[in-house]
């Protein structure tokens, strides 16, 4: 293992509407378990065309020491501009761990930020673990169904961190707040130029809502068998139907039921997941649910590694089967007949 002794774990801040998003306290979270493990400082870089008040928050809400980085070519976010300026920064704040949320942004500029340190980078990660010497970052592959533990050899790595995975660090009142630097920067882009962003629709999907969610994931088999998620849905109060990538794609569900990394992130009650495999990039949507039933007919979908309860069973065998129960249970016991 190499020697992280002067150096530092530096988190990348994502802000959303000038405000930290959950996802950077997150990190912070992180950072702190690694702290823990090797008392080196912890340090952040916010970057924006405004990013003073963004630092001075992080800055009181953890009591790192913050970097702000303020350029009036980063009203909008630009990948190649974030690589350009963090490349800059980084080598002089000596990082032994640098962390980004793994959201579509994150995952834009991470890997090419690691190839210009010429550091390493482990994408994906969801669990730390620490053996009395060496840290270890996992992560899932084969789309959840197994873990892979896996240690960083090089001086600086890159991190990629799913959303959801690290509770977020709750702001520290008595902290002492953290220094706080800012930067100006004329630097823009030399390739890229962006012009804005264009706001979909927003309607409500009924999801943030919904004490129960009925996910259908491409497992359903057909369109014709969302009918029967829906059916599934109408047994349970304050419900709504969701779905999973693959399913939106397939404009079975409409994309705004979608759950998963591009789409909402939910935390119902009841999450039941109809056919869906559970790949990495659904799971970050949804496993904060309180609880989660799974079925599939597949006894190594990844789903099973989180769910509450597992059913291993055709869908359209078993969901009848559940809504006749239940119809029959409200319905009571059948009166005697008299002999």
């Amino acid at each position: 293992m190499f020697n992280i002794m002067n150096q530092a774990i530096v988190i990348i801040a994502e802000c959303r509407g000038g405000k930290p998003s959950p996802g950077t306290y997150e990190l912070m979270t992180l950072a702190e378990k690694i702290r823990r493990a090797k008392p080196l400082p912890v340090k952040a870089i916010v970057l924006g065309d405004e990013v003073e008040k963004t630092s001075q928050e992080i800055a009181e809400a953890t009591g790192a020491s913050v970097l702000g980085i303020q350029s009036p070519h980063l009203k909008y976010y630009s990948g190649e501009l974030y690589k350009d300026l963090l490349h800059q920064c980084l080598p002089e704040m000596n990082p032994a761990f640098v962390l980004v949320s793994q959201t579509t942004q994150g995952m834009d500029f991470a890997p090419g930020l690691a190839v210009r340190l010429g550091a390493g980078s482990i994408t994906g990660v969801n669990g730390m673990s620490w053996d009395g010497n060496n840290i270890c970052f996992s992560r899932d592959a084969y789309n959840g169904k197994i873990v892979l533990e896996m240690l960083p050899l090089m001086e600086t790595t890159v991190f990629t961190v799913q959303p959801g995975a690290f509770k977020s660090m709750e702001p520290e009142t008595t902290a002492t707040p953290g220094p706080v630097e800012i930067r100006l920067s004329t630097t823009e882009s030399r390739n890229t130029k962006s012009l804005g962003i264009i706001r979909g629709e927003q309607k409500d999907t009924g999801l943030a809502e919904a004490d129960v969610l009925v996910a259908a994931g491409r497992g359903i088999g057909s369109k014709e068998n969302v009918a029967l998620i829906e059916q599934l849905a109408a047994l349970f109060p304050r419900s709504s139907v969701a779905g999973s990538r693959p399913v939106c794609d397939s404009g079975w569900l409409e994309y705004k039921k979608q759950v998963g990394l591009t789409g909402a992130t939910v935390s119902p009650g009841l999450y039941v997941a109809c056919g869906i495999s559970g790949a990495m990039a659904h799971r970050v949507g949804m496993q904060g649910s309180g609880f989660i039933v799974a079925i599939s007919t597949d006894p190594n979908a990844a789903i099973f590694n989180i769910a509450d309860v597992c059913i291993c069973e055709d869908l359209t065998t078993f969901i009848p089967l559940f809504m006749e129960e239940c119809k029959r249970k409200k319905r009571g016991p059948l009166p005697e007949q008299s002999k």
